[in-house]
């Protein structure tokens, strides 16, 4: 368990694996994120399509949360954020709780995270960002490789590819 602290007085933040136990708090944050967060960036109808909240089920969100390995935040025991990383460093999701933001869970997360991606001996750290989360990714060293137009739900959303070199 990593923990980090702030120079405020806030609660620490706190990392630990992500349990079976998380999975209706996590689909909670993922769709509360997508919803609200990532909002101002995208259109209703992408935040649909991206969100696809009836068509998320706990059972398969465990699974596939448990595949990927994933880590929690928690701030005095909530769920403050979540991510991921595979062994050659691919970041799959990264997302804070909206009542969380800018409390420093992401930037603990992706410590935590790289750490995990440096220990398997990956050579970068790689995601597809959302337009909301690029500039977080950019202030943590990334660089944009290319502008992505996935399609969900047949709405085309934009996300970048980006990449970290870990040397």
């Amino acid at each position: 368990m990593t923990s980090h602290s702030r120079s405020d007085t806030r609660a620490p933040i706190r990392i630990r694996p992500y349990g079976r136990a998380d999975a209706p708090a996590t689909l909670a944050l993922f769709l509360a994120a997508v919803t609200q967060t990532a909002a101002a960036d995208y259109t209703p109808e992408q935040i649909s399509a991206w969100a696809a909240a009836d068509e998320r089920d706990v059972e398969r969100w465990d699974a596939a949360m448990t595949a990927r390995r994933s880590v929690v935040a928690t701030i005095d025991g909530d769920t403050a954020g979540f991510s991921d990383v595979s062994p050659d460093g691919y970041i799959d999701m990264m997302f804070t709780a909206p009542a969380f933001l800018r409390r420093g869970v992401a930037t603990c997360l992706l410590t935590h995270v790289e750490a995990a991606a440096r220990a398997c001996a990956a050579a970068e750290l790689t995601t597809h960002a959302s337009i909301t989360a690029r500039p977080f990714f950019e202030r943590h060293g990334f660089t944009v490789e290319a502008e992505q137009r996935p399609v969900r739900r047949g709405i085309a959303l934009t996300n970048f590819r980006m990449r970290k070199p870990l040397e």
